[in-house]
Formats: C-alpha cells, sequence, structure tokens
C-alpha cells in the first residue's frame, strides 16, 4: 500500500475511533436531551442553532464581502462557517467543563439538524456570491452517518449492553484513535505548510483570528446563564467539520491548494484560540464540594 493510502486510511479511521470512545462513555439519554426540551425555556438548542448557523455564517459573509481577502480562502471561511460541529469536539468541551448530557446532546442535534441546514446554507452563499452550489442533503448525511452518528450509537450500545466491557475498552480506543490521527495529520501538515505559512504572510491569519472571536463571542453570549454551558457552546460555534467544509470548498474551486490550508490554518487558529477561552472559562467555573 503507498504512504498516501496509508495516510488516508489513518485518517479515515481515527475519526470514527474517537467518537466510538465517545459514545463508550455516554448514555443514550445524555445524547437525546436537546431534543426532548427543543421548545421549553431556556430553548437551549435554539440558541445554540442561532450561534452556530446564523450568527457565524453571517459574520463570515459580511468578513468575505467587506475584507481584502483571496478568492480560495473566502471560499474555504465560508465553506467552515456552514459546516457542523467537528466529531472529537466533545473530548475538548469535557475537559474544560461541560457537562456530560449538553456536550453530547449539542453534538448529535447539531449534527442531525446540519442534513439539513448545510445543503440550504451552501444555496444561500451561491446566491449571495452570484454562484451556482449544490450540496446533496445525501451527501451530508452520508459524511455525517459515518463520522459521528454511526461510531457514536455502536459506542452507546456498547455502553448499554456491557458497561463494564464499554469503560475498559475507552480508554483504548481514545488512544489508538489519537494515534492514528497523529500519524495521519502530521505528513499532511508537512506538506502543505508552505502554502499556509504563505496565508499568514498575506494577512488572511489575521481575518481568521478575528472570526474564530466573533464565534466565541457569539456562543458565549448565547450560551446562557450557566458557565459550562457558554463554554461549550463557544467552542461549538467556533470549531467546524474539516471534512465536510472541505468537501464543500471542492464544489467551488476543485484542485486549488489554498482552500484546504486555509482550512487547515482556520483549525490551528480556532484551536489556540478555543483553548485559551477555554482555559480562562473553566478558571471561572464554581469549585466543587
Amino acid at each position: 500500500m503507498e504512504p498516501a493510502q496509508l495516510i488516508k486510511l489513518a485518517l479515515t479511521a481515527s475519526i470514527p475511533l474517537l467518537v466510538f470512545a465517545l459514545g463508550l462513555r455516554a448514555t443514550f439519554a445524555e445524547t437525546t436531551t436537546l431534543f426532548r426540551e427543543l421548545f421549553r425555556p431556556p430553548n437551549r438548542l435554539l440558541r445554540a442553532l442561532l450561534a452556530i448557523y446564523v450568527i457565524v455564517p453571517v459574520a463570515t459573509v459580511a468578513l468575505a464581502l467587506l475584507g481584502d481577502l483571496s478568492r480560495p480562502v473566502k471560499v474555504a471561511l465560508l465553506a467552515m462557517a456552514v459546516a457542523p460541529i467537528p466529531p472529537i469536539l466533545p473530548g475538548k468541551q469535557l475537559k474544560f467543563g461541560g457537562e456530560k448530557s449538553y456536550v453530547f446532546g449539542l453534538l448529535v442535534a447539531v449534527s442531525l439538524v446540519a442534513i439539513v441546514l448545510v445543503p440550504l446554507g451552501v444555496d444561500v452563499l451561491g446566491r449571495v456570491f452570484g454562484r451556482e452550489s449544490r450540496f446533496s442533503p445525501i451527501e451530508v448525511a452520508r459524511l455525517i452517518g459515518m463520522t459521528i452518528l454511526a461510531p457514536l450509537v455502536v459506542g452507546l450500545m456498547l455502553r448499554h449492553a456491557a458497561p463494564r466491557l464499554a469503560q475498559a475498552a475507552a480508554p483504548w480506543a481514545s488512544r489508538i484513535g489519537n494515534v492514528l490521527l497523529v500519524v495521519g495529520l502530521v505528513p499532511v501538515l508537512i506538506k502543505v505548510w508552505p502554502t499556509v505559512a504563505a496565508l499568514v504572510g498575506d494577512g488572511s491569519v489575521l481575518a481568521i483570528a478575528a472570526l474564530v472571536v466573533v464565534a466565541i463571542v457569539a456562543g458565549h453570549a448565547l450560551g446562557g446563564p450557566h458557565p459550562d454551558e457558554r463554554a461549550t457552546l463557544a467552542l461549538a460555534s467556533a470549531m467546524r467539520h474539516p471534512g465536510i467544509a472541505a468537501a464543500i470548498a471542492s464544489l467551488n474551486i476543485p484542485d486549488e491548494p489554498r482552500v484546504p490550508a486555509a482550512i487547515i490554518l482556520y483549525l490551528l487558529v480556532a484551536t489556540v484560540g478555543t483553548s485559551l477561552y477555554g482555559t480562562w472559562s473553566r478558571r471561572r467555573l464554581p469549585a466543587g464540594p
């Protein structure tokens, strides 16, 4: 097998394995909590959707229309803005004090809603920028099903059927998934780094940083009265699924190296920004008994 195929295999296997590990630590009740209180105050899911799928895309459109950015960078940022939560984000949200039912409920709810909202968002953006863009709900469902829903459900089922086995398997699944992710990502980063560095040099990184700040502020403001939920939504608003974003962007500019480079640069900036915010937010959480 060629090295490129091994790298792709490692990346393809790592994400579902990490989500499977998360499912081993959760319950069905925790993952469906936001749907069960959809229209009940404090309307946590509706506020989350407003932050993730309205405020951040609108801010990105404004940046694309007003900012002096290259077309590949604009396309990459717009694609990230309409993409759902990345499947490995719950681990970071839990690390920074997120409550399990809200963290897992948000992942499942936003992922399911994305099957409708992502194609709609792509269509709206295409109309705004005068280009014909389509992204099939079936394709969105396939990507979300493979990377999020299927491995999560398998983990939940194993947790329900054999709790002790799930507890023992979760750390190993997480470790193996992380190793595969690093093995897959490092060669990709090395390959695209010169293009990423060029985007830093032309000032694109400043626009990306501004967008990350807007996303974090939107999530924090709409997260409600509880500090842990504010932090969870702030992280979800800023971090997006790179696989779906890359698929969306390829509809507009196929085989353009600056598009994946801009997506990676966004992920790097967002990772740093959300880590700094998460550390600050965790220090503000009430001390345990």
